[in-house]
């Protein structure tokens, strides 16, 4: 492939005309003291503290960053794409503090980035001459550093680490397909394939302990939020409370199981950072369990409420007990912690028993009064997010989702009856009205913004591989909706760096060459990439899924001076998204041509082009004619555009 310079020119480095500044990035908590702190670091001048923060905090590496390098040469690679690794004889002369620290600069960090996808992307045969190359690497550089385009954080996190640096460790159980040969391979390394992928769907049998099951499921969920990655599951397979067991015996049902995986998840920090991890769970509307499952996050927020609540009652009735006893004047004689000879207490321990104050604490206060204390601890809670209360609590952890398809929609329409299942047999385990359900959802989402909806027929009425099977599931966010264990890799375009300052307008040229290029990203990180479990890494090969979108969206509209929902807002929506649609189609097509199409295309080949010409009928503002949809789409109204250049 050939690629055009437009932001950087040859010779001169991707940072000719970026300036940069010296900064310190620091964490403080709520009293003052310090958790983290960064100083000296060098970022681009354009970088906010936020910006700045993210970066040092988030994707700087923080240790093992060797402080003396060499490069590994390889004859079939460009020198300056040559990986580099720890120089032993030079760190030898320095103290055992010295020869290993964090990265510092900004510069490092889209260095390794850039550097990997272009190493890799040479070795896969993406680029037509080493000019080509060494223009793919800048760009990409120019772009990280003036926040044009950033990738997910997985890749901040992982990519990089081995070519840049050296940085390794032994394999954490993923698999790879070698691009080279077509082999399933089981890694050895920890980084040499990094893992990019943030989005992951994977699937989940009605399995206790066998692979593929639903022991096996967090352990490869761990595996993916310990590199910084998400992931979502639908666990309708899962039998409902009170189904047989092959061995005898009925089944506890779905709700303990996705309570064991909430605990899991919150263990983790994800990428070894502050982060949470991520996490999707999807139920359909159709399981023996849909009830619980819906009003989960109900019950738990009461129970946060109860716990705030009742905290702070029961410690406010303690303390004034353990005051009625010690503000006596009853003497050495035991007057004053006696509620019959000691007005007071008798009138604080009617007042505690009111408010349902437990009689044993009651007592046991009374005990710690003559015993001498004078005060007493008794925890309260809050309602932060981050407090123990939530942390004591389940289903905090994941967003809930339930799956949805318009025959459901459809008996809610007309106030029919809805048959819960079971998942063996298929027989009947209840039937009730789909608008009491329905109703149930939409108060539950009231309650506690969850659970969300996935219109499960629209979903696969646009599904570009079904021949792969039904789209089941989704990535924790739902903007990666695919066959169940795939993953994903995703960049966004910042739209407010592509405002030209002077006509205060998009540069379409730059948007369309930011895209053209970050497609090839995305495809090389699929080529690159480790997986953590052997079918991921199949389907990974075998589809080679990636994810292209813009950020910023609101920010453009408002600096616009256009209102964010209006015609005309949407109008500029449609269009820079069919134009991100037409580069990336056009792009892809354009690997294909020199690479060959992804293993599984053919089979899927007249529903991709349906679902192409759906866009295209979209992007021209046909309002019918669209092929095999059960709900049409909103059009592009190129009129309402107020920008027609």
């Amino acid at each position: 492939m050939r690629i055009e310079r437009r932001f950087t020119k040859a010779g001169q480095g991707a940072y000719a005309d970026i300036e940069f500044r010296k900064a310190t990035s620091e964490i403080k908590n709520p009293d003052g003291s310090i958790v983290f702190r960064l100083e000296n670091i060098d970022v681009p001048a354009q970088f906010s503290q936020v910006a700045t923060d993210v970066l040092a905090q988030k994707y700087f590496r923080k240790a093992g960053v060797p402080t003396r390098l060499k490069k590994v040469e390889e004859n079939d690679v460009p020198s300056f794409l040559w990986r580099s690794v720890p120089d032993d004889a030079a760190l030898k002369t320095l103290s055992k503090d010295e020869q290993t620290g964090s990265e510092i600069d900004a510069r490092q960090v889209f260095d390794r980035l850039a550097g990997t996808w272009t190493y890799w992307g040479w070795k896969g045969g993406y680029f037509s001459s080493e000019e080509d190359a060494s223009a793919f690497k800048d760009e990409l550089a120019y772009m990280l550093a003036t926040q044009r385009v950033a990738p997910n954080s997985p890749q901040w996190f992982n990519t990089g680490l081995h070519w840049a640096y050296g940085i390794d460790g032994p394999g954490q159980g993923h698999f790879y397909v070698d691009p080279f040969t077509g082999k399933l391979t089981k890694s050895k390394s920890a980084y040499e394939h990094p893992q990019p992928h943030a989005c992951f769907i994977q699937s989940v049998e009605d399995d206790l302990v066998n692979e593929g099951g639903i022991m096996d499921l967090w352990v490869r969920e761990a595996r993916l939020f310990k590199y910084g990655s998400g992931t979502g599951s639908n666990f309708s397979m899962l039998r409902g409370e009170g189904e047989k067991l092959s061995g005898g015996g009925r089944s506890s049902g779905l709700m303990s199981f996705l309570k064991i995986g909430d605990r899991a998840a919150g263990a983790i920090k994800s990428g070894g950072t502050t982060r949470r991890a991520a996490k999707m769970v999807v139920v359909d509307i159709d399981h023996p369990d849909i009830e619980e499952y819906i009003n989960w996050k109900v019950k738990e927020e009461q129970k946060v409420a109860a716990l705030v609540t009742g905290s702070k009652v029961v410690a406010k009735h303690l303390k004034a007990i353990m005051k009625a006893c010690f503000n006596c004047e009853g003497g050495d004689n035991g007057d004053c912690y006696d509620p019959n000879k000691n007005p007071a207490l008798k009138r604080e321990i009617r007042a505690a028993k009111k408010d349902q104050v437990p009689e044993n604490y009651v007592q046991r206060v009374i005990q710690f009064a003559r015993q001498g204390y004078k005060d007493l601890q008794f925890k309260t809670y809050d309602t932060d997010w981050d407090s123990e209360a939530y942390l004591t609590v389940s289903g905090q952890n994941s967003n809930n989702s339930v799956s949805i398809k318009d025959d459901f929609l459809r008996a809610v329409e007309n106030d029919g009856e809805w048959n819960l299942t079971a998942r063996k047999d298929g027989r009947v385990m209840k039937t009730l009205k789909a608008r009491d359900l329905w109703e149930t959802i939409s108060y539950a989402a009231w309650a506690s913004a969850d659970p969300g909806i996935h219109f499960n027929t629209t979903m696969n009425d646009w599904h570009t591989s079904p021949a792969g099977g039904p789209i089941r599931g989704s990535n924790p966010c739902s903007e990666y909706m695919f066959l169940d264990d795939t993953a994903c890799n995703l960049a966004s375009l910042n739209l407010l760096q592509f405002k030209d300052k002077a006509t205060k307008r998009i540069n379409i040229a730059d948007y369309e060459h930011a895209v053209r290029l970050w497609t090839v990203v995305l495809e090389v990180s699929v080529m690159m990439a480790q997986f953590p479990s052997k079918r991921i890494a199949e389907l990974s090969y075998e589809y080679r899924t990636l994810g292209l979108g813009y950020a910023n969206i609101g920010g453009l509209l408002m600096s616009s001076g256009i209102p964010y929902d209006s015609t005309e807002a949407r109008a500029i929506a449609g269009s820079l998204t069919a134009i991100m649609t037409g580069i990336c189609y056009a792009t892809s097509a354009e690997m294909a041509a020199e690479l060959g199409p992804f293993p599984n295309f053919a089979p899927n080949r007249e529903s991709m082009l349906k679902v192409v010409r759906n866009h295209r009928r979209a992007a021209h503002g046909e309002s019918s004619g669209y092929e095999a949809l059960s709900i049409n789409p909103v059009a592009l109204i190129h009129s309402e555009n107020p920008d027609q250049d």
